[in-house]
């Protein structure tokens, strides 16, 4: 009996990892399992791209602490960046569709709901999950396909999400050509009913999916097997064979890096103000895709030599092509003294990313 009851343990968990690790964009339901959220982001954009362009898809997802700004955001200007180098481990990540900045834990459930453009209506799909709970959203929207994605908060630590998200005043001089978010109050849903969580919400989500776009087949999130062709719910884990799909692996790999993180950033210009006790500095930069294309330096109500004002003046040119966000690495290396290196200081303590 005892060996009976281990060898079919063992086929459960043969069939488990065999349901997790067959990459498949034919289902109409996904609910992964990972909560690495460049792979879930990744794999969102993958469904999106490979899922055949007439048909519905839903995906439920949860992810590490991570804080996550629309793809034509500014960071720094979302993103309280001395809050998050507070808390290592803690990424932010630039996503793939438009809308506003927001902040992802466990305790926040994701969901994506993909449609042919033709069909794609917004407001239904923002009813899908207004009928299951409420959410805030964004869209993209390409050539014959759109989604409604967004998050909702269940459990989720709101003191963090307030922190990182809460920007310095200083950066009200920062004017950018990006999307700005639109800031609002919120709360966590188990304020109001300790009862729901993250499976009730995603049951729910599921049953108004299938509803809406006449998903008939049986969904069951806890089964063991899977068949493609029953067309159940398909849970993912974030596994070796689906990492190496190629369009996967060149997706988890962009999303950390420079280029894309903050080399996608809209221009902007951002000026600040400081008193020294040796006079007033205004710096203004103007930035485009993360670098710096100009830096300019005025010194007012000046006790300096002619000389220490060529000195400070001429740091503009210094930090002019280099990343912004990143400045120190230019005169770290350099015996910077008095005047001159007051100002980067002050400089790199405010832009530092």
């Amino acid at each position: 009996m005892l060996q009976a009851l281990r060898q079919i343990s063992s086929r459960l968990r043969d069939l488990q990892s065999r349901q997790y690790t067959t990459p498949s964009a034919q289902h109409s339901i996904y609910i992964s399992k990972s909560t690495n959220p460049y792979f879930n982001l990744t794999l969102e954009d993958w469904l999106f791209r490979h899922k055949a362009p007439e048909e519905p898809l839903l995906l439920i997802y949860r992810d590490d602490p991570c804080v996550v700004v629309g793809r034509n955001q500014n960071p720094w200007k979302e993103v309280n960046f001395r809050a998050l180098r507070e808390r290592p481990g803690v990424p932010f990540i630039r996503r793939r569709s438009g809308g506003g900045t927001v902040y992802h834990d466990l305790g926040n459930t994701n969901f994506s709901i993909h449609l042919p453009r033709a069909k794609f209506d917004r407001h239904v799909t923002a009813q899908i999950v207004l009928r299951a709970h409420v959410s805030g959203s964004a869209y993209k929207i390409v050539n014959k396909r759109a989604y409604h994605h967004g998050t909702m908060l269940i459990s989720t630590q709101l003191d963090t999400l307030g922190d990182l998200l809460r920007t310095d005043r200083n950066q009200e001089t920062m004017v950018t050509k990006g999307v700005a978010s639109v800031r609002s109050p919120v709360c966590n849903l188990q304020q109001f009913s300790a009862i729901i969580t993250h499976d009730s919400f995603t049951d729910a989500v599921i049953d108004e999916f299938r509803k809406e776009y006449g998903v008939s087949a049986p969904v069951r999130t806890n089964v063991v097997a899977l068949k493609a062709e029953e067309n159940l719910a398909q849970a993912v884990n974030e596994t070796d064979e689906f990492k190496s799909i190629e369009y996967i692996q060149k997706g988890m790999e962009e999303l950390p890096s420079w280029d894309w993180a903050y080399g996608q950033t809209p221009e902007f210009t951002y000026t600040i103000h400081q008193t020294f006790d040796w006079g007033k500095v205004t710096v203004e930069f103007s930035s485009k895709h993360g670098i710096i294309n100009q830096c300019t330096l005025e010194i007012g109500n000046s006790k300096l030599s002619d000389s220490d004002m060529r000195a400070v003046i001429e740091l503009g040119r210094l930090l002019e092509g280099q990343r912004y966000g990143f400045l120190k690495n230019t005169w770290d290396n350099q015996e910077e003294t008095g005047p001159r290196r007051d100002v980067l200081t002050w400089i790199d303590g405010i832009v530092h990313t």
